[in-house]
Protein backbone atom coordinates (compact mmCIF):
# COMPACT_ATOMS: atom_id res chain seq x y z
CA UNK A 1 0.00 0.00 0.00
CA UNK A 2 0.96 3.41 -0.01
CA UNK A 3 2.16 6.21 2.04
CA UNK A 4 -0.32 8.52 1.21
CA UNK A 5 -3.54 8.05 1.73
CA UNK A 6 -6.67 10.10 0.86
CA UNK A 7 -7.57 11.15 4.45
CA UNK A 8 -3.75 12.98 3.82
CA UNK A 9 -4.92 14.09 0.63
CA UNK A 10 -8.08 15.47 2.11
CA UNK A 11 -6.11 17.31 5.22
CA UNK A 12 -3.65 19.00 2.69
CA UNK A 13 -7.22 20.53 1.04
CA UNK A 14 -7.92 22.09 4.42
CA UNK A 15 -4.47 23.55 5.20
CA UNK A 16 -3.71 25.53 1.55
CA UNK A 17 -7.36 26.35 1.50
CA UNK A 18 -7.44 30.28 0.70
CA UNK A 19 -3.54 30.19 -0.45
CA UNK A 20 -4.10 28.59 -3.30
CA UNK A 21 -6.18 29.07 -6.00
CA UNK A 22 -9.14 26.74 -6.64
CA UNK A 23 -8.87 27.25 -10.25
CA UNK A 24 -11.24 26.19 -12.71
CA UNK A 25 -12.20 22.92 -14.99
CA UNK A 26 -14.06 23.40 -18.08
CA UNK A 27 -14.70 21.40 -20.51
CA UNK A 28 -13.25 21.88 -24.25
CA UNK A 29 -16.03 21.41 -26.81
CA UNK A 30 -13.54 21.84 -29.44
CA UNK A 31 -10.99 19.58 -27.96
CA UNK A 32 -13.79 17.12 -27.37
CA UNK A 33 -14.85 17.50 -31.08
CA UNK A 34 -11.33 16.59 -32.53
CA UNK A 35 -10.64 13.69 -29.86
CA UNK A 36 -13.64 12.05 -29.72
CA UNK A 37 -13.72 12.19 -25.98
CA UNK A 38 -15.25 14.45 -23.76
CA UNK A 39 -12.35 16.46 -22.44
CA UNK A 40 -11.97 18.57 -19.34
CA UNK A 41 -8.93 20.74 -18.71
CA UNK A 42 -8.31 21.52 -14.65
CA UNK A 43 -6.31 25.26 -15.29
CA UNK A 44 -3.47 25.03 -13.36
CA UNK A 45 -1.78 27.11 -14.80
CA UNK A 46 -3.96 29.92 -13.65
CA UNK A 47 -1.96 29.84 -9.96
CA UNK A 48 0.00 32.69 -8.87
CA UNK A 49 3.31 31.01 -9.73
CA UNK A 50 1.48 29.22 -13.03
CA UNK A 51 1.72 25.93 -12.06
CA UNK A 52 0.37 23.57 -9.45
CA UNK A 53 3.56 23.23 -8.11
CA UNK A 54 2.33 25.65 -5.50
CA UNK A 55 0.05 23.34 -3.48
CA UNK A 56 2.80 20.25 -2.11
CA UNK A 57 4.96 23.13 -1.38
CA UNK A 58 2.59 25.27 0.76
CA UNK A 59 1.48 21.90 2.39
CA UNK A 60 4.96 20.75 3.16
CA UNK A 61 5.87 24.30 4.84
CA UNK A 62 2.92 24.08 6.94
CA UNK A 63 3.81 21.15 8.22
CA UNK A 64 6.99 21.75 9.16
CA UNK A 65 8.01 22.04 12.77
CA UNK A 66 8.80 25.90 13.81
CA UNK A 67 12.00 25.29 14.40
CA UNK A 68 12.76 24.29 10.56
CA UNK A 69 10.83 26.76 9.39
CA UNK A 70 12.95 29.84 11.53
CA UNK A 71 16.31 27.74 10.24
CA UNK A 72 14.98 28.42 6.89
CA UNK A 73 14.50 25.63 3.53
CA UNK A 74 16.42 24.78 0.54
CA UNK A 75 15.27 23.32 -2.22
CA UNK A 76 16.59 22.52 -6.34
CA UNK A 77 14.35 22.93 -9.22
CA UNK A 78 14.06 23.45 -12.85
CA UNK A 79 11.70 26.21 -12.09
CA UNK A 80 7.96 25.47 -11.12
CA UNK A 81 8.41 23.97 -7.62
CA UNK A 82 11.67 26.68 -7.38
CA UNK A 83 8.24 29.35 -7.78
CA UNK A 84 6.30 27.55 -5.35
CA UNK A 85 8.08 26.90 -2.80
CA UNK A 86 10.10 30.74 -3.05
CA UNK A 87 6.49 32.45 -2.65
CA UNK A 88 4.77 30.65 0.02
CA UNK A 89 8.65 30.85 1.62
CA UNK A 90 8.08 34.81 1.78
CA UNK A 91 4.34 34.83 2.62
CA UNK A 92 4.98 32.61 5.77
CA UNK A 93 8.13 34.56 6.63
CA UNK A 94 10.70 31.39 5.90
CA UNK A 95 13.93 32.38 4.33
CA UNK A 96 14.44 30.04 0.96
CA UNK A 97 17.60 29.33 -1.37
CA UNK A 98 16.72 27.86 -4.70
CA UNK A 99 19.14 25.81 -6.57
CA UNK A 100 18.58 25.85 -10.54
CA UNK A 101 20.43 23.90 -13.31
CA UNK A 102 22.04 26.52 -14.70
CA UNK A 103 20.47 25.62 -18.11
CA UNK A 104 17.15 26.87 -16.19
CA UNK A 105 14.85 29.26 -18.86
CA UNK A 106 15.78 33.15 -17.55
CA UNK A 107 11.52 33.02 -17.35
CA UNK A 108 11.31 30.73 -14.42
CA UNK A 109 15.52 32.06 -13.02
CA UNK A 110 13.43 35.68 -13.18
CA UNK A 111 10.37 34.89 -11.69
CA UNK A 112 11.87 32.38 -8.60
CA UNK A 113 13.86 35.97 -7.66
CA UNK A 114 11.01 37.92 -7.84
CA UNK A 115 9.52 35.89 -4.85
CA UNK A 116 12.46 36.89 -2.56
CA UNK A 117 14.29 33.56 -2.65
CA UNK A 118 18.10 33.63 -2.97
CA UNK A 119 18.99 31.74 -6.48
CA UNK A 120 22.29 29.62 -6.81
CA UNK A 121 23.03 28.35 -10.51
CA UNK A 122 24.87 25.07 -10.17
CA UNK A 123 25.60 22.40 -12.10
CA UNK A 124 24.41 20.98 -15.56
CA UNK A 125 21.38 18.63 -14.68
CA UNK A 126 18.56 18.06 -11.78
CA UNK A 127 21.00 15.75 -10.30
CA UNK A 128 24.16 18.14 -10.11
CA UNK A 129 21.75 21.00 -8.52
CA UNK A 130 20.48 18.34 -6.09
CA UNK A 131 23.81 17.55 -5.18
CA UNK A 132 24.29 20.79 -4.23
CA UNK A 133 21.34 21.38 -2.45
CA UNK A 134 21.93 18.79 0.01
CA UNK A 135 25.50 19.67 0.52
CA UNK A 136 24.61 23.47 1.53
CA UNK A 137 21.48 22.20 3.46
CA UNK A 138 23.78 20.43 5.89
CA UNK A 139 26.35 22.88 5.84
CA UNK A 140 23.49 25.80 7.02
CA UNK A 141 21.10 23.38 8.74
CA UNK A 142 18.46 24.33 6.05
CA UNK A 143 15.45 21.95 5.35
CA UNK A 144 15.61 20.42 1.89
CA UNK A 145 12.40 20.25 0.19
CA UNK A 146 11.92 17.40 -2.63
CA UNK A 147 9.91 18.64 -5.28
CA UNK A 148 8.57 14.95 -5.48
CA UNK A 149 9.56 12.35 -3.29
CA UNK A 150 8.18 13.60 -0.35
CA UNK A 151 4.62 12.30 1.26
CA UNK A 152 3.62 16.19 2.41
CA UNK A 153 4.52 16.90 -1.25
CA UNK A 154 2.67 14.36 -3.14
CA UNK A 155 -0.68 15.03 -0.68
CA UNK A 156 -0.35 18.55 -1.88
CA UNK A 157 -0.44 17.68 -5.52
CA UNK A 158 -3.01 15.61 -4.99
CA UNK A 159 -5.64 18.25 -3.90
CA UNK A 160 -6.06 18.26 -7.97
CA UNK A 161 -7.63 15.62 -8.67
CA UNK A 162 -10.11 16.10 -5.62
CA UNK A 163 -11.28 18.97 -6.99
CA UNK A 164 -11.17 18.06 -10.83
CA UNK A 165 -13.77 15.05 -8.84
CA UNK A 166 -15.78 17.25 -6.58
CA UNK A 167 -16.68 19.53 -10.13
CA UNK A 168 -17.42 16.58 -12.82
CA UNK A 169 -17.78 13.33 -10.83
CA UNK A 170 -18.25 11.78 -13.90
CA UNK A 171 -14.57 11.66 -14.97
CA UNK A 172 -13.48 8.15 -16.02
CA UNK A 173 -10.05 8.71 -16.85
CA UNK A 174 -7.11 11.46 -16.02
CA UNK A 175 -3.71 11.60 -18.45
CA UNK A 176 -1.65 13.19 -16.01
CA UNK A 177 2.18 14.46 -17.20
CA UNK A 178 5.31 12.85 -15.32
CA UNK A 179 8.39 14.85 -14.44
CA UNK A 180 9.57 13.27 -11.25
CA UNK A 181 5.95 11.50 -10.42
CA UNK A 182 4.84 13.63 -7.61
CA UNK A 183 1.62 15.18 -9.19
CA UNK A 184 0.59 11.98 -10.75
CA UNK A 185 0.85 9.70 -6.87
CA UNK A 186 -0.95 12.37 -5.32
CA UNK A 187 -3.73 12.72 -8.13
CA UNK A 188 -4.02 8.55 -8.54
CA UNK A 189 -4.03 8.09 -4.25
CA UNK A 190 -6.48 10.64 -4.30
CA UNK A 191 -8.86 9.41 -7.58
CA UNK A 192 -8.41 5.82 -6.89
CA UNK A 193 -9.30 6.30 -3.82
CA UNK A 194 -12.70 8.11 -4.50
CA UNK A 195 -13.69 6.70 -7.52
CA UNK A 196 -11.65 3.01 -8.04
CA UNK A 197 -13.15 2.82 -11.31
CA UNK A 198 -11.39 5.44 -12.36
CA UNK A 199 -8.05 5.26 -14.77
CA UNK A 200 -5.43 6.74 -14.14
CA UNK A 201 -2.56 7.28 -17.14
CA UNK A 202 0.74 9.03 -16.98
CA UNK A 203 2.39 10.94 -19.87
CA UNK A 204 6.43 11.18 -19.98
CA UNK A 205 8.51 12.49 -22.92
CA UNK A 206 10.17 10.22 -25.37
CA UNK A 207 13.42 11.44 -24.12
CA UNK A 208 12.69 11.57 -20.23
CA UNK A 209 10.90 8.66 -19.57
CA UNK A 210 12.25 7.49 -16.56
CA UNK A 211 9.02 6.11 -15.04
CA UNK A 212 8.39 3.81 -17.99
CA UNK A 213 11.55 2.36 -17.81
CA UNK A 214 11.47 1.86 -14.51
CA UNK A 215 7.82 0.03 -14.48
CA UNK A 216 8.97 -2.40 -17.53
CA UNK A 217 12.33 -3.17 -15.72
CA UNK A 218 14.31 -1.58 -18.01
CA UNK A 219 17.65 0.70 -17.45
CA UNK A 220 17.02 4.64 -16.80
CA UNK A 221 18.80 5.87 -20.05
CA UNK A 222 17.35 9.84 -20.23
CA UNK A 223 18.37 12.60 -21.53
CA UNK A 224 18.46 15.49 -25.26
CA UNK A 225 16.97 18.18 -25.77
CA UNK A 226 12.91 18.86 -24.92
CA UNK A 227 10.77 21.87 -24.83
CA UNK A 228 9.18 20.28 -21.53
CA UNK A 229 11.61 20.71 -19.42
CA UNK A 230 9.33 19.79 -16.57
CA UNK A 231 9.37 16.19 -17.74
CA UNK A 232 13.16 16.66 -17.85
CA UNK A 233 13.97 14.23 -14.76
CA UNK A 234 16.71 11.93 -14.85
CA UNK A 235 14.86 9.32 -12.39
CA UNK A 236 11.64 9.68 -10.57
CA UNK A 237 11.00 9.55 -6.99
CA UNK A 238 10.70 5.78 -5.02
CA UNK A 239 7.75 6.69 -3.35
CA UNK A 240 6.01 8.11 -6.87
CA UNK A 241 6.92 4.74 -8.47
CA UNK A 242 5.33 2.78 -5.87
CA UNK A 243 2.45 4.34 -6.53
CA UNK A 244 2.39 4.20 -9.64
CA UNK A 245 3.09 1.06 -10.37
CA UNK A 246 0.02 0.10 -7.97
CA UNK A 247 -2.87 2.74 -9.50
CA UNK A 248 -1.33 3.67 -12.28
CA UNK A 249 -3.05 1.64 -15.74
CA UNK A 250 -0.32 2.69 -18.35
CA UNK A 251 2.64 4.90 -18.71
CA UNK A 252 2.39 6.76 -22.58
CA UNK A 253 4.77 8.24 -24.27
CA UNK A 254 4.94 11.49 -26.53
CA UNK A 255 7.45 12.96 -29.30
CA UNK A 256 8.42 16.64 -28.84
CA UNK A 257 6.23 17.57 -31.88
CA UNK A 258 3.35 16.18 -30.28
CA UNK A 259 4.34 18.65 -27.44
CA UNK A 260 4.65 21.12 -29.58
CA UNK A 261 0.96 20.52 -31.64
CA UNK A 262 -0.27 20.47 -28.00
CA UNK A 263 1.05 24.27 -26.87
CA UNK A 264 -0.69 25.65 -30.40
CA UNK A 265 -4.20 24.12 -30.09
CA UNK A 266 -4.06 24.97 -26.68
CA UNK A 267 -3.48 28.86 -27.52
CA UNK A 268 -5.56 28.64 -30.35
CA UNK A 269 -8.44 26.58 -29.27
CA UNK A 270 -8.50 27.45 -25.35
CA UNK A 271 -7.02 30.75 -25.82
CA UNK A 272 -4.64 29.58 -22.65
CA UNK A 273 -0.69 29.28 -22.70
CA UNK A 274 1.03 26.28 -21.12
CA UNK A 275 4.97 25.18 -21.03
CA UNK A 276 5.72 21.95 -22.38
CA UNK A 277 5.37 19.75 -19.23
CA UNK A 278 1.87 21.48 -18.64
CA UNK A 279 0.54 20.65 -22.00
CA UNK A 280 1.60 16.60 -21.83
CA UNK A 281 -1.74 15.56 -21.29
CA UNK A 282 -3.20 17.11 -24.31
CA UNK A 283 -0.43 15.92 -25.98
CA UNK A 284 -0.93 12.08 -25.07
CA UNK A 285 -4.64 12.55 -26.21
CA UNK A 286 -4.02 13.95 -29.66
CA UNK A 287 -1.37 11.39 -29.99
CA UNK A 288 -3.23 8.22 -28.58
CA UNK A 289 -7.19 9.65 -29.13
CA UNK A 290 -8.24 5.91 -30.13
CA UNK A 291 -7.54 5.21 -26.45
CA UNK A 292 -9.92 7.28 -24.75
CA UNK A 293 -12.78 7.72 -27.43
CA UNK A 294 -15.98 8.04 -26.00
CA UNK A 295 -14.61 8.79 -22.33
CA UNK A 296 -14.70 11.75 -19.75
CA UNK A 297 -11.39 12.48 -19.58
CA UNK A 298 -9.88 14.91 -17.28
CA UNK A 299 -6.09 16.44 -18.45
CA UNK A 300 -4.22 18.58 -15.68
CA UNK A 301 -2.55 21.68 -17.59
CA UNK A 302 -0.60 21.84 -14.57
CA UNK A 303 1.95 24.82 -15.72
CA UNK A 304 2.24 27.90 -17.78
CA UNK A 305 5.81 29.11 -17.66
CA UNK A 306 7.33 29.28 -20.82
CA UNK A 307 9.70 31.04 -21.93
CA UNK A 308 8.59 33.76 -24.69
CA UNK A 309 11.28 33.19 -27.09
CA UNK A 310 10.35 29.56 -27.46
CA UNK A 311 6.63 29.99 -26.92
CA UNK A 312 7.37 32.17 -30.31
CA UNK A 313 9.32 29.79 -32.51
CA UNK A 314 6.89 26.77 -31.10
CA UNK A 315 3.76 29.01 -32.39
CA UNK A 316 5.52 29.85 -35.97
CA UNK A 317 6.64 26.05 -36.31
CA UNK A 318 3.08 25.20 -35.96
CA UNK A 319 1.82 27.20 -38.92
CA UNK A 320 4.83 25.48 -40.92
CA UNK A 321 3.74 21.85 -40.03
CA UNK A 322 -0.13 22.82 -40.72
CA UNK A 323 0.60 24.54 -44.34
CA UNK A 324 -0.47 27.51 -42.90
CA UNK A 325 3.20 28.82 -43.68
CA UNK A 326 5.06 28.17 -46.11
CA UNK A 327 8.55 29.04 -48.25
CA UNK A 328 7.93 28.79 -52.25
CA UNK A 329 11.15 29.29 -54.94
CA UNK A 330 10.05 30.32 -58.29
CA UNK A 331 12.07 30.14 -61.35
CA UNK A 332 10.73 32.98 -63.39
CA UNK A 333 12.95 35.07 -66.71
CA UNK A 334 14.78 38.23 -65.79
CA UNK A 335 12.30 41.01 -67.72
CA UNK A 336 10.71 43.78 -66.05
CA UNK A 337 7.40 42.86 -64.33
CA UNK A 338 8.03 39.34 -64.00
CA UNK A 339 8.34 39.40 -60.30
CA UNK A 340 5.01 41.72 -59.99
CA UNK A 341 3.22 39.41 -62.22
CA UNK A 342 4.09 36.88 -59.86
CA UNK A 343 3.32 38.75 -56.50
CA UNK A 344 -0.06 39.59 -58.41
CA UNK A 345 -0.58 35.48 -59.11
CA UNK A 346 0.12 34.72 -55.73
CA UNK A 347 -2.36 37.28 -54.35
CA UNK A 348 -4.94 35.49 -56.73
CA UNK A 349 -4.70 32.33 -55.26
CA UNK A 350 -5.82 33.90 -51.95
CA UNK A 351 -1.43 33.81 -50.47
CA UNK A 352 -0.55 36.39 -48.58
CA UNK A 353 3.46 37.32 -48.92
CA UNK A 354 5.30 37.70 -45.63
CA UNK A 355 8.69 37.95 -47.39
CA UNK A 356 10.26 38.17 -50.85
CA UNK A 357 14.08 37.08 -51.54
CA UNK A 358 15.40 38.06 -55.16
CA UNK A 359 18.18 35.85 -55.75
CA UNK A 360 20.46 36.54 -58.60
CA UNK A 361 23.70 35.12 -57.86
CA UNK A 362 23.77 31.73 -55.78
CA UNK A 363 22.03 28.43 -57.09
CA UNK A 364 20.67 29.71 -59.89
CA UNK A 365 20.20 27.41 -62.87
CA UNK A 366 20.96 30.56 -65.71
CA UNK A 367 21.82 34.17 -65.07
CA UNK A 368 18.30 34.35 -67.29
CA UNK A 369 16.39 32.79 -64.68
CA UNK A 370 16.83 34.25 -61.42
CA UNK A 371 15.10 32.77 -58.77
CA UNK A 372 12.71 34.32 -56.32
CA UNK A 373 11.54 32.62 -52.94
CA UNK A 374 8.67 33.28 -51.19
CA UNK A 375 7.75 33.28 -47.95
CA UNK A 376 3.51 32.83 -48.00
CA UNK A 377 0.67 32.36 -45.23
CA UNK A 378 -2.31 30.06 -46.63
CA UNK A 379 -5.62 28.68 -44.85
CA UNK A 380 -4.01 25.53 -44.47
CA UNK A 381 -1.80 23.14 -46.36
CA UNK A 382 -4.70 21.93 -49.02
CA UNK A 383 -4.69 25.97 -49.46
CA UNK A 384 -0.82 25.77 -50.04
CA UNK A 385 -1.39 22.91 -52.32
CA UNK A 386 -3.66 24.71 -54.44
CA UNK A 387 -1.54 28.21 -54.74
CA UNK A 388 1.60 26.02 -55.98
CA UNK A 389 -1.10 24.17 -58.66
CA UNK A 390 -2.35 27.55 -59.72
CA UNK A 391 0.85 28.71 -60.18
CA UNK A 392 2.25 25.89 -61.84
CA UNK A 393 -1.00 25.84 -64.53
CA UNK A 394 -0.10 29.66 -65.20
CA UNK A 395 3.10 28.15 -66.45
CA UNK A 396 5.35 29.19 -63.52
CA UNK A 397 7.89 26.90 -61.99
CA UNK A 398 7.73 26.71 -58.43
CA UNK A 399 9.26 24.57 -55.65
CA UNK A 400 7.59 23.88 -52.14
CA UNK A 401 10.63 24.19 -49.68
CA UNK A 402 10.74 22.02 -46.54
Amino acid sequence: MSAVTLEEVRAAAARIAGSVERTPLLESRTLSRLTGAQVFLKFENLQFTASFKERGALNKLLTMPEAERARGVIAMSAGNHAQGVAYHSARLGVRAVIVMPRGTPNTKVKNTQVHGAEVVLEGDTLAEAARHAHQRAARESLTFIHPYDDPAIIAGQGTVALEMLADAPALDALIVPIGGGGLIAGMATAAKALKPSIEVWGVESETYCAMYQRLNGLPVEVGGDTIAEGLAVRDVGELPLAIVRELVREVLLVEEPAIERAIVALIEIEKTVAEGAGAAGLAALLAFPERFAGRKVGIPLCGGNIDTRVLAAVLMRGLVRDGRLARLRVSMPDVSGSLARVAQMLGDAGANIVEVQHQRLFGTASVRTPEVEFLIEARDRAHTEAIIGALAARGVRVTLLQ
